[in-house]
């Protein structure tokens, strides 16, 4: 567009001289030039900020996010994973993010963390086995039991936890290297059947009484909020919920058994 504009405004200018024009279309060409290489740059930008990202190249931006221990990073790749494994992502669990983040981080959290957020859940496949390595060096066995019952969180925010968002969970907490039994006592403490409380405190229906006190004792010590004192508010309140769904499970086999 710019070409034809300054070919005239040249010829009119140099006394409707062609040598004008020229001049005047060759400065426009240039800036066409100039805007449509700017224009393909952008496009390639936003293709990449979009499902076109790699898993590479998106776990080359999470390395870089967090590089420097930003821990908002490493919760803001799982949540994505979670938010999406049952093919949508809800307002209700947007929420339940921002709530955790913003009461656990305080000022640390901004929107540049949900900008975070966004890129993964617009991305491709996220490299979750890379991004949990990272997560499990970093972080200790007590910490990274409690992201669980953050995802779990995430799950149970649209009132229920379905299959998909169950088996995406489990897959991550076997790459963060949490046992088989934590992950089941966490699940069934969001997602409860007959067997939820056996299962909470990692025990069968089959156990004896005395089996079922000596596994209270092992998963109070265990799970206790103090365990992960040196966090922020938002963990310790997951932990002192955690802690809670423990003693109540106990409290209801007892009742039911008629245990003293």
């Amino acid at each position: 567009m710019f070409k034809w504009i300054l070919a005239i405004a040249g010829f009119l200018f140099f006394g409707k001289s062609f040598f004008g024009g020229f001049i005047g279309f060759t400065i426009g060409s240039g800036i066409d030039n100039y805007q449509n290489r700017a224009k393909s740059a952008q496009g390639r930008g936003d293709q990449r900020g979009g499902r076109a990202f790699s898993p590479e190249d998106l776990f080359n931006y999470y390395q870089q996010r967090s590089s420097t221990s930003d821990i908002p990073t490493m919760i803001m790749a799982l949540s994505a994973a979670v938010m999406r494994a049952d093919g949508k992502v809800l307002k209700s669990e947007l929420t339940y993010v921002k709530t955790f983040l913003n009461q656990q981080f305080g000022t640390r959290f901004s929107t540049e963390h949900l900008q975070v957020l966004k890129r993964f859940l617009d991305s491709g496949d996220i490299p979750l086995h890379q991004i949990c390595q990272d997560i499990k060096l970093r972080m200790q066995p007590e910490v990274r039991t409690q992201l669980l019952h953050y995802m779990f969180g995430i799950a149970k925010a649209d009132g229920e936890v379905s299959q998909s968002e169950i088996d995406v969970i489990k897959q991550i907490a076997s790459m963060l290297g949490v046992s088989q039994t934590d992950f089941e006592s966490v699940k069934n403490m969001f997602y409860r059947n007959v067997d939820s409380d056996y299962k909470v405190l990692g025990i069968e229906q089959t156990s004896t009484d005395d089996e079922v006190k000596k596994a209270y004792r092992k998963m109070a010590i265990k799970f206790h909020p103090d365990k992960v004192v040196q966090m922020g508010v938002e963990y310790q309140k997951g932990a002192k919920e955690k802690f809670q769904k423990i003693q109540d499970s106990y409290e209801a086999i007892k009742k039911r058994r008629g245990i003293k």
